[in-house]
């Protein structure tokens, strides 16, 4: 514990890495800044919204909070799945993808990532700008620029300033929420609403799916913030810790949004910030749950445009043959991924909560296949066995494309397609299914399975071990193969 602390004292405000390689001297931190970091990107108004829209869309309480809770389990294990690779490999998320997609063909799911963060970073902005609107008394507008220069600056500063402001954000957002959910209570007959009982299989996937998506768009990006932990870390441990903070506080938050959605009659949709802090009054107080709420979506914000950065550059070293980022270059990619998120923040301000439905359900089309192929891969295939030098090498033992890993991708995208339902497409058997929409499970289910059994029979060459690149500042001289990169025993 001391040898972390010092670490991490050791190190500067602002962040040098990119999508490079952690070297074991630079690992510090513990596993309950993930439970924190985690339970602070979810304690936020979106979380709130998202688990509103269920009953917004038809469904009674008592089971949309059920259908919440298991999508919440289902989705959180899959993101923390991805969070314990993160320790082992010491890299973002999608540089691994590398093995399963190639360094080129790896490529192609990054670039639907960058796709995802700038909507959740742009639909976060609108709510945040909503917040500060209120309490500076600006409009939406002004309040939407200057929540993006707070994101600006503290995606800019990096990792460590990350998880020190989801710490903050765990105990704001403990606070603002448990201060919410009493005048809830004291203004609301919870009893009378939880005693409405109307199932359907409609809303009740529904329920589930918003849960579920909610959880497993994290899991693209989930790896980056655990990837300093040190390399001894227990997986399990970090895979209790990344998803228990995750899924704890995507539930307390979707709980008041049902709640707040079936209390509301009519008033939420349009209003959805300030019908919220409506609950705690006005003056003082409610000025204070302006700041939580505004101050709440910060971790999550920085968090997208964090890894929408890591993306950037992640597709860029493939072409280029480097993983270096100077700070510069990280500078102005993360003033174009924040200013295109505020550019579509202050275009679609004004129809935010349909768009938004829409918007992450249509996105597990494209991130579940790539979910399904990664963890089959990493645990059921290579068994954490990565060549990581290879991985920046177009000409090494991943190649250029992987055609066994995006043929399968394309395969999980393409089979979802008659079951979609959203607004922006609809596929043909959802009328048949009830309306239901099933896409993600098979979305989930199918490329697993078929890439599992492709991969066993066609997989390339998988390293006996786990091979790092050599530290040039480490303690104990480490085994090298036969190629001179180092070698740690899966």
């Amino acid at each position: 514990m001391a040898v972390q602390d010092e670490r991490a004292g050791n190190k500067p405000l602002i962040e040098k890495r990119s999508i490079d390689y952690i070297p074991e001297a630079e690992r510090h931190g513990r596993l309950f800044s993930q439970f924190t970091l985690w339970m602070g990107a979810n304690l936020q108004i979106t979380a709130i919204v998202t688990g509103a829209l269920a009953v917004v869309l038809g469904g009674d309480v008592f089971w949309s909070l059920i259908g919440l809770l298991i999508g919440q389990l289902l989705g959180g294990g899959v993101m923390a799945l991805h969070a314990a690779q993160g320790p082992k490999l010491g890299l973002p998320q999608m540089i691994s993808s590398r093995v399963q997609f190639g360094v080129y063909g790896a490529a192609i799911p990054i670039v639907l990532v960058c796709l995802m963060y700038l909507g959740f970073t742009a639909t976060g902005t609108v709510l945040s700008g909503q917040a500060l609107g209120q309490l500076f008394g600006v409009s939406d507008t002004i309040g939407i620029l200057i929540f993006a220069s707070v994101i600006v600056l503290v995606t800019v500063l990096g990792y460590r300033v990350i998880h020190f402001i989801g710490r903050v954000a765990s105990i704001i957002g403990i606070i603002a929420f448990v201060y919410l959910f009493s005048r809830l209570i004291s203004q609301t007959d919870v009893g009378a609403l939880m005693e409405i009982r109307h199932f359907s299989w409609s809303s009740f996937l529904l329920a589930v799916s918003l849960a579920a998506s909610w959880q497993i768009a994290f899991g693209p990006y989930v790896a980056d913030y655990s990837r300093y932990l040190p390399s001894k870390t227990s997986s399990v441990k970090t895979f209790f810790a990344a998803g228990a903070g995750s899924v704890i506080g995507a539930q307390v938050a979707m709980i008041l949004g049902v709640f707040a959605a079936a209390s509301a009659n009519g008033q939420y949709a349009g209003h959805e910030v300030a019908y919220i802090v409506g609950f705690a009054g006005s003056g003082a107080t409610a000025a204070l749950l302006y700041f939580s709420i505004a101050f709440g979506k910060v971790t999550i914000s920085t968090l997208n445009s964090y890894g929408s950065f890591m993306c950037i550059a992640t597709i860029i070293s493939g072409f280029r043959g480097r993983l270096e980022v100077s700070r510069m270059q990280r500078l102005v990619f993360v003033l174009a991924i924040v200013g295109a998120a505020t550019l579509i923040a202050l275009v679609g301000q004004h129809s935010f909560l349909g768009a938004f439905k829409s918007f992450i359900l249509f996105l597990l089309a494209f991130f579940t296949p790539w979910s399904a192929i990664n963890l089959v891969d990493y645990y059921c295939i290579t068994r954490e066995r990565y060549d990581v030098p290879a991985l920046a090498d177009p000409n090494g033992r991943y190649g250029r494309w992987n055609m066994l890993g995006i043929s399968v991708y394309v395969f999980g995208v393409l089979v979802q397609l008659p079951f979609i339902s959203t607004k922006f497409y609809t596929g043909p058997l959802v009328a048949a299914l009830g309306d239901v929409d099933i896409s993600w499970i098979i979305g989930l289910v199918l490329p697993a399975a078929l890439y599992y059994v492709c991969a066993k029979k066609w997989h390339g060459a998988v390293p006996d071990q786990l091979i790092l690149p050599v530290e040039q500042n480490s303690v104990e001289k480490p085994k090298t193969s036969g190629n001179g990169r180092a070698a740690a025993q899966a």
